[in-house]
């Protein structure tokens, strides 16, 4: 029995509002009081009418109360009402007993608002105790009880108890089936946990765990329990279980089966080892094969270096689903020894296979990848690549580069760029790569990409201390030669003036390879001349093909006055 207790009210201030010359005073409002189901909420009124704001709310756990005088503060001693309300989940519903007793009044509602909400009425004004019981059957599903008692005068004494029928004659219902069914299983201890939300019945006794196999209909109990939680441990054999709980009450009702749940139990059986392991050794790698595992998901294939006079490990390197495997990872000239393993869905492997050797020959490397070609200003197009990593190799000498298919060049085993300068400003080239091992065998070419040289800034500078005079009938010239590696020739262009432009026209080479002296010259005579005012122009020539003659960028010449023949 709880007795009336001071609940802690939020005040807030008063209001006053002037209406037609009178004054209406709001008074502070109690705090909001919320009860959890199955808690009852208990009003207490100054009257018996149930009229106006409750002078007090608070929470009561059972309708069992007896007060002298007010039993709350703000109450008189007689004529006043206490409101017990509560709405709360019957579950399925089904048969149940309402009991009251009081001194005075007491009347009880269920859902009340609606048609023959009320179910027990003993109102009126007595000197003794009444008290009164009924069988009310309740729906299924949330419903509202409300309590109202009233004392008119003397002492007060008010109870109020419900409880489902539980005998079977009584009570034919079911309980629902129980909701939020999930299992979990654990493939390492072979236990699968079901879990499911309590019911909502008040006459629940506890609850069936069934499991049966998938493709059978028949259902097997595993266990009955109140609690809502249970442990299996199915049959490890790889196959498919379904678990279904079921709710059952004080009268032996029993209700439908929750949704099924499906756990596939772990398999224990690992496949059978593999056999028809072979060995075949090739560019760019060694290939080990066997025969197919029925039931296997995947397999691990193992190797051993072997070597005279030492204990090397066996090591997994490889897990792949199909029954062969390329090593790219294995040395030329060595010899490896390889087992396999067989792995099922469940993760259960078979012994290895017996073993078999494989002796690596002495292969070309494997060709060079990732070739990339930028074009580089005033230099020429940068290549890059990166060296094979397969099979591993320790003896690459040196890589190989070449344009439009002609070698260009060769570098360094630890270089992996090249730029390559002797190409004609605003053309495009074709580039391999090779790798060319120590025994000067040469791997296949890289994938070929296209670079193209800039469109200027390639032309070797202009030649220096250019000087030149008439000699007779023959020009003399001289000049600086070039500091720049690339340049391969000078060219030497005699310049006639024509509708205002000047028009030139070669008339030699000089190889910068033919003289190693700081001073180059060049002669030549002039055939029947005219007395004509000209140019001679000398302009270096790269490797490439280009010049600042051909480019129109800025060039060193004379002008001379040629005689008359």
């Amino acid at each position: 029995m709880n007795p009336a207790r001071r609940t802690t009210a939020l005040a807030s201030t008063a209001v006053v509002l002037a209406t037609a010359g009178t004054l209406l005073t709001a008074l502070p409002a109690a705090a909001a009081t919320t009860c959890a189901s199955p808690v009852f909420t208990r009003q207490f009124f100054a009257n018996t009418a149930f009229s106006g704001t409750p002078k007090k709310t608070d929470c009561d756990s059972a309708v069992d109360q007896t007060w002298s005088g007010a039993p709350a503060s703000g109450l008189p001693s007689n004529n006043f009402g206490v409101r017990w309300t509560v709405t709360r989940d019957f579950g399925s519903g089904g048969p149940f007993t309402f009991s009251a007793s009081g001194l005075d009044g007491i009347r009880v509602y269920l859902d009340p608002g609606t048609d023959n909400a009320r179910k027990i009425d003993l109102w009126k004004n007595t000197s003794t105790t009444v008290s009164k019981s009924v069988n009310v059957t309740v729906p299924k599903g949330k419903h509202t009880l409300r309590i109202d008692y009233v004392n008119w005068t003397g002492s007060a004494k008010v109870k109020f108890g419900y409880t489902p029928r539980t005998s079977a004659t009584a009570d034919k219902v079911k309980p629902l089936a129980p909701t939020g069914t999930s299992v979990a299983y654990d493939s390492t201890t072979g236990k699968a946990k079901l879990t499911w939300a309590k019911n909502k019945e008040m006459d629940l006794a506890g609850y069936k765990v069934y499991r049966r196999l998938k493709g059978d209909d028949i259902w097997k109990k595993l266990t009955t329990t109140t609690a809502g939680s249970y442990t299996d441990a199915p049959p490890t054999t790889g196959a498919t279980y379904y678990y279904e709980i079921r709710s059952y009450d004080r009268a032996g009702n029993e209700s439908a089966g929750s949704v099924d749940k499906p756990v596939t139990t772990a398999d224990r059986t690992a496949p059978v080892i593999p056999t028809g392991v072979g060995v075949a050794d090739g560019q760019p790698g060694v290939t080990v094969s066997w025969n197919a595992v029925a039931g296997a998901a995947e397999y691990l294939v193992h190797r051993r270096w072997e070597t005279d006079g030492q204990d090397e490990p066996v090591v997994q390197v490889a897990r792949v689903s199909g029954a062969s495997w390329l090593d790219t990872k294995v040395e030329d000239r060595l010899m490896y020894s390889y087992w396999v393993t067989a792995v099922d869905t469940a993760g259960n492997r078979s012994a290895r296979s017996t073993s078999t050797i494989a002796e690596r020959g002495d292969w070309a490397p494997s060709a060079p990848t990732g070739l990339t070609a930028t074009t580089q200003a005033g230099t020429g197009v940068t290549l890059s690549w990166k060296a094979p990593t397969s099979p591993v190799t320790r003896d690459i000498g040196l890589f190989r580069v070449y344009r439009d298919g002609l070698l260009v060049d060769e570098v360094g085993a630890t270089k992996t760029s090249y730029t390559d300068s002797g190409v004609q400003q605003g053309a495009s080239y074709t580039y391999t790569v090779t790798a060319v091992d120590t025994q000067d065998q040469e791997s296949a070419p890289s994938a070929p990409v296209t670079g193209t040289a800039p469109a200027s800034g390639l032309a070797p500078a202009a030649v220096g201390g250019l000087r030149g005079e008439i000699n007779g009938t023959d020009i003399e010239l001289a000049w600086q030669r070039s500091a720049e590696e690339d340049v391969d020739h000078y060219e030497v262009h005699r310049g006639v003036l024509v509708d205002g432009g000047w028009q030139y026209e070669l008339w030699g080479e000089v190889r910068q390879s033919w003289v190693d002296e700081p001073t180059l010259y060049y002669s030549h005579e002039i055939y029947a001349p005219q007395g004509e005012t000209v140019r001679w122009a000398v302009v270096a020539v790269d490797e490439g093909g280009n010049s600042r003659l051909t480019s129109g960028e800025d060039f060193s010449y004379i002008t001379v006055t040629e005689p008359v023949a």
